[in-house]
């Protein structure tokens, strides 16, 4: 039986570690071992683990790393076939992993998969972070199967089929652990957000496929480190997606895309500024100078692809934007409806 390393990334989580760790272990996979990692939380995380999960392993790490650059370092203590990367505020299923596993077992060209992610405030309807599998439009929005920007459908079994996507999420995120290395892990420079969306799109131009089994499920806070609208959110998410672009597209296709992409992201700026949300337009006018910072003194410090020649799984031809904002089509089913 492969061994599975569930691995919960921790800062100041002790309320959501407190709420869901019971979840977790309760899980019924064999060979699992559960395991977290510590970004210098300042709350009592640390005394809440030592006093209440005294046999548990815990990984402490001596400044906060962020997302990516938290699991890049625990990840390196870590030995297992699976490594699963899994939100604080996530509830599971006891038999949430052994799906996935079979999955990933069964065609090895598999390289990450995800669950159905699942709201836990509103268990009949998808989660923001990945919900049913996630997509990329042409011009590098994100969405998913289930969720077209801020909207969640109710999941009435549409999405149960498994079938490969563009990207995994992140909140349950499962890793070949060989591969994850293989690919050198997480780019440390995004921090928090779209990191997992760039490690897949990676993992494509690899040769290797990114599935969702909905098979298995879970129910997923969100926001729990920073919230919905956070300043620090927004910057994150338009800053890497940004240089995510810069990173995977064609050269090609970047010197045209790219600029399309900053005009469209000022137009949503500017229409924020005048619906009087100031923080929204300052953090995308920062992200934006972070971008050029990047590609003039920064590049060095982010992970490329290995290879860049693949054909993508999860990619829509189309503008997703355009779909959802002009044409009025709200679910992933209607969008999808001309794909070609």
């Amino acid at each position: 039986m492969a061994k599975v390393s569930v691995v919960i990334i921790n800062y100041n989580g002790r309320k959501y570690l407190e709420q869901f760790l019971p979840s977790v272990l309760a899980s019924t996979y064999y060979h699992m071992e559960l395991i977290i990692a510590d970004n210098a939380s300042t709350d009592d995380s640390l005394a809440f683990l030592r006093s209440h999960y005294p046999s548990l392993r815990v990984i402490e790490l001596k400044r906060n790393h962020g997302y990516a650059g938290g699991y890049n370092e625990a990840l390196k203590q870590i030995q297992s076939d699976y490594y699963v990367l899994l939100n604080s505020d996530v509830e599971v299923r006891p038999g949430w992993i052994e799906p996935v596993v079979a999955l990933m077992e069964k065609d090895r060209t598999v390289g990450a998969c995800q669950p159905k992610i699942l709201s836990y405030h509103k268990k009949d309807q998808f989660e923001y972070a990945g919900a049913a599998g996630g997509w990329m439009d042409s011009l590098g929005y994100p969405f998913a199967r289930g969720r077209i920007f801020d909207i969640c459908e109710v999941d009435h079994g549409q999405y149960n089929d498994e079938q490969p996507v563009f990207w995994a999420s992140g909140a349950a995120l499962f890793i070949r652990a060989e591969l994850f290395h293989q690919a050198k892990g997480f780019d440390t420079y995004f921090f928090a957000h779209m990191e997992e969306i760039d490690f897949c799109w990676r993992l494509q131009l690899l040769g290797y496929s990114i599935y969702v089994c909905p098979a298995s499920e879970v129910y997923h806070v969100g926001g729990g480190t920073l919230p919905k609208g956070n300043e620090r959110k927004v910057f994150l998410n338009f800053r890497n997606n940004m240089i995510m672009l810069a990173k995977n597209l064609p050269k090609r296709q970047s010197f045209w895309k790219i600029p399309l992409r900053i005009l469209l992201d000022f137009t949503s700026a500017f229409k924020s500024l005048f619906a009087g949300q100031y923080v929204y337009f300052l953090a995308v006018g920062e992200a934006h100078l972070a971008f050029f910072k990047w590609i003039l003194i920064r590049r060095s410090k982010s992970v490329f692809p290995l290879k860049r020649k693949a054909r993508l799984s999860g990619w829509y031809p189309h503008c997703v934007a355009w779909k959802h904002f002009v044409e009025g089509k709200e679910t992933f089913g209607e969008i999808m409806q001309d794909k070609r």
